[in-house]
C-alpha cells in the first residue's frame, strides 16, 4: 500500500526539462569585444520609443566566444526606476547556457552617471555570478545620445 501511495504522489510532482533551441549559427551571432559593441547591439534591439520613456533592464547572454546568445528583457519600470532580480537573471542565464553576460539599463533622463543603487546592484549580480561561474563582463547604461560602461570606468 505504501508503494502505491508513493507512486501516486510522484506522479503529481512537476517535471523540469531543459532545452535550448537556436535558429542562428554561432558564427552568425554578434560578437561582443568592447563596450561599444555591446552598446551598438543593445541600441539596435531596444524597443523603439522606450529608451527616453521608461527605465528598462535587459541582459545580453553570451557564449564562450563572446557571441550573443540572446537578449533577455528583465523588467520595465517607470520614469525613475525598474527592478532587476538577480535570481530571474541567473535562471535565464542557466537556461540558455550562458558563460558570461552584459547587464544594461537605460536612463530616460539622459544622464549616464550610475546611481549608488546601480553600483550596488551590479556588485550583487556579479557576486552571484561568481558562485555560478558566469562572468559579468559589463553593465552598460544607455540613453538615446550615448552610453556609460562600468567596465571602461573600472567599476567591475
Amino acid at each position: 500500500m505504501e508503494k502505491k501511495a508513493l507512486l501516486e504522489m510522484m506522479s503529481q510532482v512537476a517535471e523540469v526539462e531543459l532545452i535550448y533551441k537556436s535558429k542562428v549559427k554561432a558564427s552568425e551571432r554578434p560578437l561582443i569585444s568592447s563596450s561599444l559593441d555591446a552598446y551598438n547591439v543593445l541600441k539596435e534591439l531596444w524597443e523603439e520609443g522606450k529608451i527616453d520613456l521608461v527605465e528598462q533592464f535587459k541582459v545580453l547572454f553570451l557564449n564562450r566566444a563572446n557571441r550573443v546568445l540572446c537578449l533577455f528583457n528583465v523588467s520595465s519600470g517607470g520614469i525613475t526606476g525598474t527592478v532587476a532580480d538577480p535570481r530571474i537573471i541567473y535562471t535565464a542565464a542557466l537556461k540558455v547556457n550562458a558563460v558570461s553576460l552584459v547587464l544594461s539599463h537605460n536612463h530616460p533622463s539622459g544622464a549616464l552617471k550610475p546611481s549608488r543603487q546601480d553600483e550596488e546592484l551590479t556588485q550583487k549580480i556579479k557576486s552571484a555570478g561568481a558562485f555560478l561561474d558566469i562572468k559579468v563582463l559589463d553593465h552598460v547604461i544607455l540613453s538615446s545620445e550615448g552610453y556609460y560602461s562600468f567596465a571602461d570606468e573600472g567599476l567591475l
